[in-house]
């Protein structure tokens, strides 16, 4: 895993809002199990209003693990799904030969530019009109397993770092893929990365 920058080489860090994935809850068939989930999210077009509750049209099945003012968007660097579709099908998930769409791993926004060991946990992105904060990261569950296609993917998740991460609104407004954000310190004392791995060693003990 790369090493976590510098605080002194974050300065002007910035990146793309590539684009914008919305989407209801549906019905999710886990372990043979009939369940909901809103992980599937499909691209939207057009300038989309964020909330203190995330964005306009969009759902989340269970509100104590996903959604709510910590965790109203889920972002993840578009630099993963081509890893991801990689491991898919190293891992036997064979049937899956498509690539992977953005909003597939359920994030709202797939973005350019930034990634896990190089943003902290309270830094802001600026959109100008919106400011999001970040949380905290993607913790992955059985659904995403499912949604995957093989069973290792949620230890895949927690090994990589390629987590994406949670954000809350700070600044209501409209987004637009296409549009530019940089990066407003917070505190730099825990990144999303070393927040996962916390997390992977409390669930591993």
């Amino acid at each position: 895993m790369p090493p976590t920058l510098h605080p002194s080489l974050r300065t002007g860090l910035s990146g793309t809002l590539l684009s914008i994935q919305t989407g209801p809850v549906r019905p999710l068939m886990v372990g043979g199990r009939k369940l909901v989930s809103g992980i599937g999210k499909t691209t939207v077009s057009g300038p989309i209003e964020v909330g203190v509750l995330g964005l306009v049209g969009d759902e989340q099945a269970d509100l104590s693990v996903h959604g709510g003012l910590s965790k109203a968007v889920y972002a993840l660097p578009s630099e993963h799904l081509t890893w991801w579709q990689a491991q898919r099908q190293v891992r036997g998930a064979t049937m899956f030969e498509e690539a992977l769409a953005p909003g597939y791993l359920g994030e709202n926004l797939s973005l350019q530019g930034v990634l896990e060991q190089g943003l902290f946990v309270g830094d802001r992105l600026d959109f100008g009109d919106v400011v999001l904060r970040v949380t905290q990261p993607r913790e992955p569950c059985g659904k995403f397993n499912a949604v995957m296609g093989y069973v290792q993917a949620a230890k895949d998740m927690l090994q990589s770092g390629r987590c994406g991460f949670y954000l809350a609104v700070e600044q209501t407004g409209r987004l637009q893929a296409g549009a530019s954000f940089h990066i407003i310190p917070g505190q730099q004392s825990v990144s999303v990365a070393q927040a996962l791995q916390h997390k992977a060693w409390k669930h591993c003990r």
